[in-house]
């Protein structure tokens, strides 16, 4: 049995209630160092909601968060961001009018305080972490393109982008491939099995070919309860998740 410590993450018997709702009920849930973790299920199931309590964006009524054994339910959504955990919601929320390059720039962690992101200088360190990132995303050649020209999947790894460039050692990812293209969705997958080899990712996906190409682990989420979790196959051939989830 792994102890506490060895978890990126480790939410124990967490609840949220809105109105006598149990949207999340009970849950734990553990994820490892470079894990890459996918949760799936029905709509309503919670997924989204876990991630708005990890990151602080919905406080739980009772239970735990622990972040590389650092309590999370305790602190605000900015305390968790500095923490290392980074989230991407389903709209990317990039600066269209400015260049790839500037808004990898605007992201990097200039000492974490306004006053440093305001001084800072084009060092050659920071262009070399912008033009890492830039690879890693697959926009290398478009750090001078204006972001709002960039295609749909373009600006999604350009978010994605944004987070990594802050080096979370948590990246959570809501619906990445949501919209786009056959090419954008294999790229996307390779993306994210790269990034997954320093960090861990959680990602929330209704594309079950997509998951297939890139989960580690997968848990079953059904009315705030884990349903099922396992490898993929373990998963969908689960009776449960056949009834409840796949069979539709």
């Amino acid at each position: 049995m792994n102890s506490n410590t060895d978890f990126t993450l480790a939410i124990e018997d967490l609840t949220v209630s809105f109105d006598g709702f149990k949207a999340v009920d009970s849950l734990n849930f553990y994820l490892d160092q470079n894990e890459l973790h996918v949760v799936i299920g029905p709509n309503g199931a919670g997924k989204t909601t876990v991630l708005d309590l990890i990151c602080g964006k919905t406080k739980s009524t009772s239970g735990s968060i622990k972040f590389l054994n650092e309590e999370l339910t305790k602190m605000s959504e900015h305390e968790i961001v500095r923490a290392g955990v980074g989230r991407k919601f389903q709209t990317p929320s990039i600066y269209e009018n400015l260049t790839v390059l500037e808004n990898l720039e605007i992201s990097y962690p200039y000492g974490r305080t306004v006053a440093g992101s305001l001084m800072f200088k084009r060092s050659s360190e920071v262009l070399e972490k912008i033009n890492q990132t830039a690879s890693e995303i697959m926009l290398q050649d478009d750090l001078d393109t204006e972001a709002g020209l960039l295609s749909h999947g373009q600006k999604q790894w350009l978010e994605i982008g944004m987070l990594l460039i802050q080096d979370p050692q948590l990246l959570m990812l809501d619906e990445p491939v949501a919209g786009m293209s056959v090419k954008e969705r294999e790229q996307t997958a390779e993306l994210l099995n790269k990034i997954s080899k320093g960090r861990s990712v959680l990602v929330i996906e209704h594309d079950m070919e997509f998951v297939e190409r890139i989960a580690h682990k997968v848990t079953v989420l059904h009315q705030g309860k884990i349903l099922a979790a396992g490898n993929m196959e373990e998963v969908q051939n689960d009776p449960k998740v056949i009834e409840v989830y796949l069979g539709h």
